[in-house]
């Protein structure tokens, strides 16, 4: 199952990461059936490497440290996530998994360190995708909700190497069983972009993300839980106390933020977008709880019902809110709650849909500009995510969708949220965050998350839609996962 198409024994992994060839993860491979659940692939995963005199899975732990030598970057322009400018004439250092130090003019590198003359293009922060679907992005409905979950963390795992190699260093998960894959990504096991996991989202009955079949009701309050929340995708609750404890699951797995359904959602059939799920008094249930773990929720909402009572419940992140109005946006404003928003335009952002699921996406498009309108007029602190699902086609266009922001950003201002504001939100999760340290930005003792650029994103925002042209270096935690020819078929200086 864990296997490339080569047979080659001595494959290079400086590429690809492929690691399917070493004896551990065959051991792996062979201790993965069929038929298994969501803690079963976990258990397998820390049987193999325990077999394998591997550490067993733990929350964000990351790979052991292999031996490498310091990295300069020179001749090189940089974006640092933070300015509307680029600077010039600059020298990047980068220890380990940090940039150890920015420099002007031309100094000395250190003894053993590679130097990478970056021929004065320009080196930027990696891009961050603040709602992102780690294990239903490139996947289809069908395959999603039936597959085998062996199956579907395995696809989970390619789409998160191309998530990777698409210059996304960094996602935050809103909904579903992430943990075992952001373990594999963290040890090594997997090549892919640091995961800020919510877990199962929170719905109630008929609630956005409650996909259950109609065969499985009436439900019993207390009865037991459903396939689907076997499967950890979504956990559903009626009342306080019971999404006190899904809120508790779910940070006790390690979540780094919880994510709750506030109203109907596009993809859920039965659910209409104008419905309100939970009351004040859940609402408030999950984020005692999630205060009380000094982290945030984050509350899918679309209409200004659903986002001014996620406001009055104390949510500090709404996503969505492609219906809200004037009234809302000065709301959120004022309470400085956040806003992750998608630049959803057109039919061409979304998998086909019919009915129901249809005529409500067609809401969300013509709702779009509005929303984006109101939120950049009274200054709502506005996150960039892309909400791709169900087709690796479809998650192909990541950077595409950033580009659309074009209609009411400038170039810069979407670079800026693309990197430094995103890292602000995920920030929220305070000590429960999984990767303590900045993200986002290029300065001194930040994460060495590093795309270095050919041409100049400032000028021209499509660069970022064409990574595999585009971005000749992508560098996650000071590892070169892609070290690439020039377009002129010269390598970059070793």
């Amino acid at each position: 199952m864990l296997s490339c198409t080569s047979g080659d024994e001595a494959a290079p992994l400086s590429q690809v990461g492929c690691l399917c060839h070493r004896p551990e993860i065959r051991s792996l491979t062979q201790r993965i059936g069929t038929d298994l659940s969501r803690r079963g692939f976990v258990a397998g995963m820390a049987a193999a490497v325990s077999v394998a005199g591997l550490p067993g899975p733990t929350f964000a732990r990351p790979a052991p440290a292999r031996p490498q030598p310091p990295i300069l970057f020179t001749n090189v322009r940089v974006f640092d996530g933070r300015s509307d400018a680029l600077r010039d004439g600059l020298q990047v250092l980068v220890e380990k998994d940090r940039i150890k130090a920015l420099a002007s003019g031309d100094q000395p590198a250190p003894d053993g360190a590679r130097v990478i003359d970056c021929g004065n293009r320009v080196l930027m922060p990696g891009l961050i995708d603040t709602h992102w679907h780690c294990l239903f992005a490139g996947l289809p409905l069908a395959s999603a909700m039936t597959a085998d979950l062996g199956y579907v963390f395995l696809a989970a795992a390619a789409e998160a190497r191309r998530t990777l190699m698409r210059g996304f260093t960094t996602v935050r998960d809103l909904g579903g069983p992430a943990f075992p894959l952001q373990q594999a990504v963290d040890q090594g096991l997997v090549a892919g972009p640091r995961i800020y996991p919510s877990g199962a989202m929170l719905t109630t009955t008929g609630g956005h993300g409650d996909m259950r079949p109609l065969s499985d009701l009436p439900r019993s309050p207390g009865g037991p839980v459903s396939a689907l929340e076997r499967t950890g995708a979504a956990a559903v609750a009626d009342a306080p106390g019971d999404l006190r404890l899904r809120a508790r699951e779910q940070l006790l797995q390690g979540a780094s933020q919880i994510k709750v359904v506030g109203g109907g959602g596009v993809s859920t059939p039965r659910s209409p977008l104008d419905m309100t799920t939970f009351g004040l008094d859940e609402l408030r249930a999950a984020v005692a709880v999630a205060e009380d773990w000094n982290t945030y929720v984050a509350v899918h909402a679309y209409t200004p019902r659903t986002v001014q009572r996620a406001i009055a419940a104390g949510a500090r992140c709404i996503e969505h809110a492609h219906l809200m109005d004037e009234a809302t946006a000065a709301l959120m404003a004022e309470k400085e709650v956040w806003l992750s928003i998608q630049p959803f335009l057109g039919e061409e952002d979304s998998v086909p849909l019919t009915g129901p699921s249809r005529a409500k996406m067609l809401q969300v498009f013509a709702g779009t500009d509005t929303a984006y309108r109101l939120a950049k007029a009274h200054g709502v602190r506005t996150a960039f995510g892309s909400d791709l699902l169900f087709s690796d086609t479809l998650t192909a266009r990541q950077g595409t969708m950033l580009t659309h922001l074009t209609r009411w950003y400038g170039n810069a201002e979407i670079l800026r949220m693309a990197t430094g504001a995103n890292a602000e939100l995920l920030a929220l999760s305070g000590p429960r965050n999984p990767y303590p340290g900045k993200l986002g930005v290029i300065e001194d003792e930040a994460l060495a998350d590093l795309l270095l650029v050919d041409g100049n994103p400032i000028e021209d925002i499509t660069l970022v839609a064409d990574p595999d042209k585009n971005f000749l270096v992508i560098m996650k935690g000071g590892v070169l996962c892609k070290d690439a020819p020039t377009p002129e078929g010269a390598t970059l200086p070793r």
